[in-house]
């Protein structure tokens, strides 16, 4: 399977489970945070990813701070 087509079944899934998809993102964003810190490139790279699925998310793939 190529990434192309890989790329395209996450973007599927994201659309018929875009809720859960972002819980997901969202929880591992708060895991990476805690152990990692740097809260602010956590929050752009899940940005870019939310956005990358579609903007499947509460922002419509806005980006910005969610605080």
């Amino acid at each position: 399977m190529e990434f192309g087509d890989l790329a395209n079944k996450a973007k599927e899934f994201a659309g018929e489970h875009g809720d859960k998809v972002e819980q997901g993102l969202d929880k591992a964003g708060e895991f990476a945070k805690e152990k990692f810190g740097h809260e602010e490139q956590i929050d752009k790279g899940l940005d870019k990813a939310k956005d990358f699925l579609g903007g499947q998310g509460e922002q419509g793939g806005q980006g910005g701070e969610q605080r």
